[in-house]
C-alpha cells in the first residue's frame, strides 16, 4: 500500500464530503416524494434513512480508493461480500427481520394508527421499526411482533378502508310476522347515528330452525373497532326494543342470550 499524500487525502475528503452531502439531499428529496405519494411516516423515515446510509457506504468505499489508488474497488466489494455472508450467518434472524421490515415499509400496506389482527393479537399499531412492529392490543397490552411474522403471516387491517360491514343475527319466533319485522328493523337502523346510510342497512333472512327463523341485520359503520362495537350495541338495543314494542316475538334462544348479557 502506497503512502498517503496530502493531495490524495484532500481528494478523498472531497469525494466523501460531496458524496455524503448528495446522500443527504437525495434522502430528503426521497422523503418528500414519498410524502407526496401518500406514504406513512414510518415508511418515509426508515426508507430514506436506509437509502442515506447505503449511499454513504458506497461513497466511503469510493473515497478509500481515491486515497489509496493501489486498492482495487473490486477487492473492496469482494471484502464486503465476505463480511455480508459472515454477518448473514451470524445474525440470520436479525437480518431476516430487517429485510422483512424494508419490504413491509416499501409496500406500505399498513401504517402507524391502523388497527390490525395478527394471529391471536389484535390492536392498534403504535410503531413500525426496521426489525419489529409494536401493537397496543385493545385490552391495553404492548405486543412486539417480529417483522418476519408481520411479513409471512396473514394480517387483517381493519382500518384499511373507511368503513366495514357488520352482521348481527336476530332469532325470531317461527310464528312472527316476518315482513313486518324486516320493515321495522330496516327503519330503525336507518335512523341511527352510528350506522351509515350508504349502502343502506338491510334486514335479510338467512336460516330456518325448528321453532325460529334467523334475520340478519347488515349495516356499515366506521372501520375502527370502537365504532363498529358502538354501532352493534345501539342496533341490538334499538331493534330488539322496537320489535318487542311492535309485538314481534323473538325466539326463546335469543331472549335467553339477551338476559344473560350475551350478543344475539
Amino acid at each position: 500500500m502506497s503512502a498517503i499524500t496530502g493531495a490524495a487525502a484532500l481528494r478523498g475528503l472531497t469525494v466523501l464530503f460531496v458524496g455524503v452531502a448528495f446522500a443527504y439531499v437525495f434522502s430528503v428529496l426521497m422523503r418528500q416524494w414519498m410524502r407526496w405519494r401518500g406514504r406513512g411516516a414510518s415508511s418515509r423515515r426508515i426508507l430514506s434513512t436506509v437509502t442515506f446510509w447505503v449511499i454513504s457506504a458506497l461513497v466511503f468505499a469510493a473515497a478509500i480508493t481515491v486515497v489509496f489508488p493501489s486498492i482495487n474497488p473490486v477487492d473492496i466489494l469482494g471484502g464486503l461480500g465476505v463480511i455480508s455472508v459472515a454477518a448473514g450467518i451470524a445474525f440470520q434472524t436479525v437480518l431476516g427481520n430487517m429485510f422483512a421490515g424494508i419490504v413491509i415499509l416499501s409496500r406500505d400496506s399498513f401504517r402507524v394508527g391502523d388497527q390490525v389482527k395478527v394471529g391471536e393479537n389484535a390492536g392498534t399499531i403504535t410503531e413500525i421499526h426496521l426489525s419489529s412492529t409494536a401493537i397496543r392490543t385493545f385490552d391495553g397490552q404492548l405486543v412486539i411482533v417480529p417483522n418476519t411474522i408481520m411479513h409471512s403471516s396473514q394480517v387483517v387491517v381493519q382500518t384499511g378502508f373507511e368503513r366495514v360491514r357488520t352482521v348481527v343475527p336476530v332469532e325470531l319466533s317461527s310464528l312472527a310476522d316476518f315482513d313486518r319485522a324486516q320493515l321495522i328493523a330496516e327503519e330503525v337502523m336507518a335512523d341511527l347515528d352510528f350506522v351509515m346510510n350508504e349502502p343502506a342497512p338491510r334486514a335479510m333472512f338467512s336460516s330456518v330452525g325448528v321453532e325460529s327463523v334467523t334475520m340478519d341485520l347488515l349495516f356499515w359503520s366506521g372501520s375502527k373497532k370502537l365504532e363498529s362495537r358502538e354501532a352493534t350495541d345501539i342496533i341490538i338495543r334499538s331493534v330488539v326494543k322496537a320489535l318487542q314494542s311492535a309485538g314481534i316475538e323473538l325466539a326463546t334462544t335469543g331472549l335467553e342470550a339477551l338476559r344473560a348479557g350475551g350478543s344475539i
